[in-house]
């Protein structure tokens, strides 16, 4: 579907995603097919999963487990590094990871057994890290919600990122965990242009709706930082010191920034979307990630991920690091995990022994 315009979607089309043995290609048969069509229909499915929390020991992220209450994204982030997850559960990475959304209605419960197990031990839990924990399908579901509760039941400390305002609705959990120094939020803010924002974000929160959620979160005792993320060179990147004002203004005592990640699918499908929205810009844009990803659009090698290398991205790091120092965030005190309780057993016993 090359070229055609979805209101309200990110993805400009559904390539076949790279298990499949056969594709597809669009014909444009000259009687206004490429004219804009409705959004497609919303598919959700169970995820029946036996165990919720992912483990790693990637140096580049400061947390080894993480728990992702849904996979696919209808914030439609054109930029977004899970897309090529999808292709896993038989998806494109286009406008199927933005449509098809599967979902863990037993999360809560299979935390719980998590957490019970004898030798589980307690270190911070990342929240929401390869698609949004707060997404438009969370205002019905309310999984997050229930992981939150089980986590401030536990005293078990949690991380959250969120470009989504909906974290506002759990903010008497969210003041109840802080009171024990049991969570932290970093929002995420990619730009303060509404127009390139609705481009590239189309169902995530506006940009001005995300510093007032991190005005709101700080002003009821949360620490909360920001992440400018993903710095796109000739796109976004000379907003850098304007976000993290905005945001120092509104509370952040944190910041962080992640170069943009082009893996697998990701990088056509962005391709595509610079060429229909920013067709100017486009060599222009692919040529200055390139220049910081050894001549290619992705680099996945630990170290160089997430800020790149080479003079451009260097340049970036460097404004970065004097902007904070000009801002002076006083950065996010630690979490805290040394009173974490396991959760009582079946027919509400407490467990015999405990770590």
């Amino acid at each position: 579907m090359k070229g055609i315009s979805h209101k309200g979607r990110g993805a400009l089309s559904n390539p076949a995603n790279r298990f499949e043995h056969m594709s597809r290609e669009p014909c444009d048969d000259g009687w206004g097919s490429r004219e804009e069509l409705p959004p497609p229909a919303r598919h959700l499915v169970r995820d029946h999963s036996r165990s919720v929390i992912a483990r790693n020991d990637s140096p580049d992220v400061p947390f080894d487990r993480s728990i992702n209450p849904y996979r696919g994204c209808e914030h439609g982030c054109i930029y977004c590094f899970a897309r090529p997850s999808h292709a896993w559960l038989g998806h494109s990475p286009g406008l199927e990871f933005e449509t098809h959304l599967h979902y863990k209605p037993d999360a809560a419960e299979r935390l719980r057994e998590a957490l019970a197990r004898p030798g589980y031990r307690c270190q911070p839990i990342a929240l929401g890290t390869n698609t949004d924990a707060y997404q438009p399908l969370e205002r019905e579901l309310s999984i997050t919600r229930r992981l939150l509760e089980v986590l401030l039941e536990t005293r078990h400390p949690v991380s959250l990122i969120t470009k989504s305002a909906l974290i506002e609705r759990d903010l008497d959990l969210l003041r109840a965990l802080a009171a024990e120094r049991l969570v932290e939020v970093r929002i995420s803010l990619t730009t303060l242009d509404r127009g390139l924002a609705r481009r590239m974000e189309p169902r995530a929160a506006a940009p001005q709706r995300r510093l007032q959620t991190i005005e709101r979160l700080a002003a009821a005792g949360i620490p909360v930082g920001v992440l400018v993320a993903p710095v796109i060179p000739f796109l976004n990147d000379s907003e850098m010191e304007q976000l993290l004002e905005a945001a120092r203004a509104m509370g952040a005592a944190q910041a962080g920034y992640v170069m943009l990640r082009l893996p697998r699918e990701v990088a056509p499908l962005f391709d595509e979307w610079l060429a229909a929205h920013y067709p100017a810009r486009r060599q222009r844009v692919l040529s200055h990630i390139r220049a910081c990803r050894g001549g290619a659009l992705n680099d996945g090698r630990f170290g160089s991920r997430m800020r790149g290398e080479g003079p451009v991205a260097e340049l970036i790091a460097a404004r970065f690091r004097a902007c904070c120092r000009r801002l002076d965030f006083p950065g996010l005190p630690p979490l805290d995990g040394s009173r974490f309780r396991p959760p009582a057993a079946a027919g509400g016993e407490l467990p015999l022994f405990t770590d």
